[in-house]
C-alpha cells in the first residue's frame, strides 16, 4: 500500500458543507496529481442504478451501486458494487469479519463520515477527511474486470471515468487497502480476495 499524499490544504475543510463545484475541482486535483486518467459526463440527478441505467448505455464500462454500510459495532465499510451484482450482505458481513450483521447507515451518518448525500455514495469520498473512519473498502471483482468504471464525482449530478488500476491508486493514497471480493459469493473469495 503506498503512503497517503500530503493532504492537500482544502482537505481541512468541512466537506459536508463544502460547495459541490469545489469539492469536484479538489477530486480532479488530487486525480490529476496522481497522473490517473479520468473524464466526467453531466448528466441530471441520478438517485438509482435503474434510474441511470438508460441515459448510462452510451457510457462503456462497469457502472456502480455504492453501498455504505455499517455493523452492530459501529464499524463502518464502503462497498463498490457492479450495478447488477445482486450482494448478499449477511455472506458479504461474514466474508469482511464485521461484527453482527450488515445494514444501511444512516444518511446523517453518511453525510458525517463520506460528505455526500444519499444518491452520491463514491469510493472518491474517500478524499474527505471523515472517511478515515471507514474500517474496510470493498471493490466487486467483475466490476474490476471492466476497462473503465464510473463513479459520481461527489455529487450524483455527474459520472467520472477512471481505470480500475486508477480507483486502487486513488484508493490507496487516500489511506486505505481496498479488498477485491466476488460479491455475487463472497465466501467463496475468503481467502482469495487480492
Amino acid at each position: 500500500m503506498s503512503v497517503p499524499s500530503e493532504p492537500l490544504i482544502s482537505d481541512q475543510a468541512n466537506t459536508a458543507a463544502e460547495d459541490p463545484t469545489a469539492a469536484r475541482a479538489r477530486l480532479f486535483q488530487r486525480l490529476d496529481m496522481l497522473a490517473i486518467a479520468h473524464e466526467t459526463i453531466d448528466h441530471p440527478p441520478i438517485m438509482t442504478v435503474e434510474e441511470g441505467r438508460d441515459y448510462k448505455k452510451s457510457m462503456p464500462g462497469g457502472h456502480t451501486k455504492n453501498l455504505f454500510l455499517k455493523d452492530k459495532k459501529a464499524n463502518l465499510y464502503l462497498a463498490s458494487v457492479h450495478c447488477d451484482t445482486k450482494v448478499d450482505l449477511v455472506a458479504l458481513g461474514k466474508a469482511i469479519g464485521a461484527r453482527g450483521r450488515l445494514s444501511f447507515g444512516k444518511p446523517d451518518l453518511m453525510v458525517e463520515v463520506l460528505g455526500v448525500t444519499p444518491g452520491s455514495v463514491t469510493p472518491f469520498a474517500l478524499i474527505n477527511p471523515g472517511a478515515k473512519r471507514l474500517s474496510c473498502i470493498i471493490l466487486d471483482r467483475s466490476l474490476m474486470a471492466h476497462e473503465a468504471v464510473w463513479f459520481h464525482p461527489l455529487q450524483n449530478t455527474a459520472s467520472t471515468k477512471i481505470d480500475p488500476h486508477g480507483l486502487v491508486a486513488f484508493i490507496e493514497d487516500c489511506g486505505h487497502a481496498p479488498r477485491i471480493l466476488d460479491l455475487a459469493a463472497p465466501l467463496g473469495d475468503v481467502v482469495a480476495d487480492e
